[in-house]
């Protein structure tokens, strides 16, 4: 088998040079196109991303790069171009690897039927690192168990999307697992509002935003005279870069769309 021919969408951002630097270490992967913002146009992807000459240019058309034939859109743009990119990537049956933030449900279903429709693989990942994958998993199980429970998730300061994919994607977990949510010891009274956090599919999230921080999260469970806390950091981008890899190359065996790492992972 030759190699898989990777385009990166938001080649010039943080996740996207690391990207970039992860597909040309590997021997298996050729990066054969980059899409980027303006002030990163026409420049080398290698030499933005700090990994040396690459010789593929950074383009701000997306027609351009999918002119250069991948087989893969790694896809790094926020929100809604992210989504736009993704359709129009399943519409050429290239199949997309999102890691993008700020795509909600209906439109990740939109994708789902897209992606089945014409029988092209797709992922969608609110998470890429491994442990974070886990600790979502962790939190499924032990909602079971332990029905009060609340999420923190930290992130720096720079990131624009509340509560982060991932904090949403595991209280949508939580809800699955354990049912209707307990009813409150106590009525509540917020004397500022939003005080205690907010509601996601019944679980409370609370969004951190400091400088200093990159992406973590806690998620702690309550019980009668004990506490359980799942807790998972990324320090760095490079953190995500294992499971990405992992995406990449299996996502051209896929039917359609895999909405979280855990499905390439056998966790489910």
């Amino acid at each position: 088998m030759g190699q898989i021919r990777v385009a990166i969408s938001g080649a010039a951002g943080r996740m996207g040079r690391a990207a970039v630097r992860a597909v040309a270490r590997e021997a298996d992967m050729r990066l054969v196109a980059a899409l980027g913002r303006e002030r990163s146009v026409d420049r080398d992807a290698g030499e933005v991303a700090g990994a040396g000459p690459l010789g593929v240019i950074v383009s701000g058309d997306l027609d351009a790069v999918f002119a250069a034939s991948p087989d893969v859109l790694v896809e790094f743009a926020p929100g809604a171009p992210a989504s736009a990119h993704a359709r129009a990537a399943l519409e050429r049956s290239v199949s997309p690897v999102v890691g993008s933030t700020g795509i909600g449900m209906e439109e990740i279903d939109q994708l789902r039927a897209l992606a089945e429709g014409r029988r092209v693989g797709a992922v969608i990942a609110p998470n890429f690192a491994l442990g974070a994958v886990l600790m979502m998993e962790f939190a499924r199980i032990a909602a079971r168990f332990f029905p009060h429970v609340e999420v923190i998730e930290l992130h720096h300061d720079r990131k624009r999307d509340a509560p982060s994919g991932t904090a949403a994607k595991t209280a949508r977990l939580i809800a699955e697992s354990r049912g209707d949510p307990p009813a409150p010891a106590v009525k509540e009274d917020e004397m500022i509002a939003g005080v205690r956090g907010a509601l996601a599919d019944g679980v409370r999230v609370h969004s951190v935003r400091l400088p200093g921080l990159n992406a973590h999260q806690e998620v702690i469970f309550g019980g009668p005279g004990q506490i359980l806390t799942i807790r998972h950091d990324s320090l760095n981008e490079e953190s995500f870069m294992p499971g990405l890899l992992l995406a990449i190359r299996r996502v051209r065996g896929l039917d359609g769309l895999a909405y979280g790492l855990e499905h390439l992972l056998g966790l489910r």
